[in-house]
């Protein structure tokens, strides 16, 4: 199963960073968040990646040229032979397909440009600024089981995003923005979609936390995955800094590929 990224918004909550370089590739424990994100999925055997990319989406394709260089030890011979040589090459299992989905466009809009590199089969998609240690084996099988069109991860925080009225069976009754009397469970991202999400999304000014998820929640097609553990956005400078602290000090929940769990 292939995982979205989107990672084409302006970033402008923590603009301290974000005016030089796109958001999801400002560092925090010296690699960009986006790389956190891909290692969660590629911890559970997820190795394809599809980034939607648009504000400086040229500084996300040249890290990944680059790969090699910023991740190994390397030689630079500059006596007569010339040469580069790289030591220990670091390398990931990855696939990584990297679309200019335009400076402008929605999420909605970008979902629907990448729908020739999905084809008609089930994918994920998450944001490009938020980690999690979901287990996101479980979460597919979840989405499997129950049948609908589109499983949102939810989770329970006080945060600036749409909130979710869940039902017993877990249905998602409605989504709407969030009000300040909310402390109802909010959308995490960490999604699962089938392939006729597309058909709820029409061009690049659909926003697809609105009428399409509204639409989905009306038609009972949208199911809540519950996750209890722990969950983080990078919304500003001051969340940057609590994840850069909690790397510094050992308890990075989502860095499952480093505690070996």
């Amino acid at each position: 199963m292939k995982v979205v990224i989107l990672a084409g918004g302006f970033g402008t909550r923590i603009s301290e960073e974000s005016h030089l370089i796109p958001k999801p590739m400002i560092e925090i424990g010296g690699k960009p968040i986006i790389w956190h994100i891909m290692k969660e999925y590629s911890y559970y055997g997820y190795h394809e990646f599809i980034i939607c990319c648009g504000y400086k989406q040229h500084v996300i394709k040249e890290w990944f040229a680059d790969y090699y260089l910023y991740n190994s030890d390397i030689t630079f011979d500059f006596t007569d032979s010339n040469r580069m040589e790289v030591h220990n090459n670091v390398a990931e299992p990855w696939k990584v397909t990297i679309v200019d989905t335009g400076l402008n466009t929605m999420t909605g809009g970008r979902i629907k440009r990448i729908q020739q590199y999905i084809g008609d089969e089930p994918f994920m998609l998450t944001y490009g600024d938020g980690v999690s240690d979901v287990d996101i084996r479980k979460l597919e099988s979840f989405h499997k089981a129950h049948g609908k069109i589109a499983t949102v991860t939810a989770v329970n925080i006080r945060q600036r995003f749409g909130v979710l009225d869940i039902q017993k069976d877990g249905c998602i009754s409605s989504f709407r923005e969030k009000d300040h009397s909310d402390g109802g469970m909010i959308n995490g991202g960490y999604m699962v979609l089938n392939p006729e999400i597309f058909d709820y999304l029409d061009d690049d000014e659909t926003v697809f936390e609105k009428e399409p998820m509204q639409r989905l929640a009306s038609e009972q097609e949208l199911i809540a995955y519950k996750h209890s553990g722990f969950w983080k956005c990078m919304d500003t400078q001051r969340d940057k800094q609590q994840l850069e602290h909690m790397i510094s000090s050992g308890t990075a929940l989502w860095m499952k590929w480093q505690m070996g769990q």
